[in-house]
């Protein structure tokens, strides 16, 4: 199971590497596009045709690529209120286990149903009105989110396995900690 947080890991240094410059940059073309048109609309009386297409096309990956970079972070939304009312660590690693295990599982039914929508815009072939910017772009950020998502969620589920199995809790917390890569 080392070996397999070791594969995450080096996966991991190689995703965190493309997608946090990525979101970077699409931040702020998302920004600069939003406040240009802004601009043109209301000073200058001249609204820009087709920039709400590139603006959505890059807020949907956007999006998309955040979310992927809070699920590595685990810093999405959760509600584990478990450690609450339980304070036996094996019992809260197992809750957090089944956790887990639903969430990748729905990851698997998002990674299908994704593919087949951007299966279904390649097919369909269908475009952006101004600049004929194929759909499926703006729909491959679905596909290409869930399955990161899937990469860092068996991350998550070996690193809680080797905490429920052998029951260190704090070599493996480490452990997961260690597998992401500092910004």
């Amino acid at each position: 199971m080392h070996l397999i947080l070791s594969v995450l890991s080096a996966i991991d240094w190689v995703l965190y590497r493309l997608i946090y410059p990525l979101v970077v940059l699409l931040s702020i073309a998302v920004a600069t596009m939003v406040a240009f048109g802004v601009f043109s609309r209301e000073l200058l009386d001249q609204p820009v045709f087709g920039l709400e297409e590139l603006i959505l096309l890059a807020a949907v990956w956007l999006y998309m690529l955040g979310a992927v970079l809070a699920s590595r972070d685990r810093s999405h939304l959760s509600a584990d209120f478990v450690q609450t009312f339980v304070k036996n660590p094996r019992i809260v690693h197992g809750f957090h286990l089944f956790a887990i295990a639903i969430s990748l599982v729905m990851a698997a039914f998002f990674t299908t149903w994704s593919f087949d929508l951007l299966a279904w815009g390649v097919q369909r072939g269908q475009a952006t009105t101004v600049f004929q910017i194929p759909l499926y772009l703006s729909q491959a950020s679905l596909f290409a989110a869930s399955l990161m998502f899937i990469v860092y969620l068996l991350r998550d589920l070996v690193t809680e396995l080797l905490e429920f199995i052998e029951g260190n809790h704090d070599q493996h917390s480490q452990m997961a900690e260690d597998t992401k890569i500092e910004g």
